[in-house]
């Protein structure tokens, strides 16, 4: 016998797929559902349906966007010699939020893991190749996760990209900042020590 009415169990079973969420957050979130005005119910439930129906990949660089390329490819101000590689189109917002870098994107959608089936052509490298024909881009900047899938991948990319005599860079890794170096551990700490640079 289900523990509650049906259309509950299905709300608390169809938000314990989503990433992070377990049973009792399911039921949580469940409830608050249930609980807030009918109005803002049905405006969540909205945007979820909208953001399923009209949102795609660039077919660029693979972003999620609304519009067709998106508006990191079609940016004006963007610098064309230079593409950032990241695993999913979330990471680019950690580098948007920098306000450091104004170049272009490729989305990878996700890292080489031969122990869950993902080879190199189940990522989006052919269109980064492909990108590259034009000579217009100069440096790849690899920012892959600093796991051994992402380090795995920076080197395949490397050795992929390299011999078309395009400049290969990866984002150093390390300490963070405000962080204790007793807390440290050796990979972070060894990352560190080699991404040391002039003061």
């Amino acid at each position: 016998m289900p523990d509650f009415a049906e259309p509950v169990e299905r709300l608390i079973d169809q938000l314990k797929h989503l990433p992070g969420i377990g049973a009792k957050t399911a039921q949580r979130l469940a409830f608050h559902i249930l609980r807030i005005a009918p109005e803002d119910a049905l405006a969540l439930a909205d945007a979820i349906r909208d953001a399923k129906l009209n949102m795609r990949f660039c077919s660029v660089c693979n972003n999620i966007t609304d519009a067709d390329p998106c508006l990191y490819c079609t940016g004006p101000t963007r610098n064309h010699k230079t593409i950032c590689v990241v695993e999913e189109p979330h990471n680019i917002m950690a580098i948007e939020k920098t306000r450091q870098y104004g170049g272009l994107y490729h989305v990878l959608g996700g890292a080489l893991a031969p122990l869950r089936g993902i080879g190199p052509d189940q990522l989006h490298l052919k269109s980064l190749i492909e990108r590259l024909k034009g000579g217009t881009v100069e440096e790849i900047i690899i920012a892959t996760n600093p796991n051994a899938e992402g380090e795995a991948t920076a080197m395949y990319l490397s050795k992929l990209i390299k011999p078309l005599g395009v400049r290969v860079t990866r984002i150093g890794v390390g300490i963070p900042v405000g962080s204790d170096l007793e807390y440290a551990d050796e990979v972070t700490m060894m990352k560190a020590m080699e991404g040391r640079r002039d003061l």
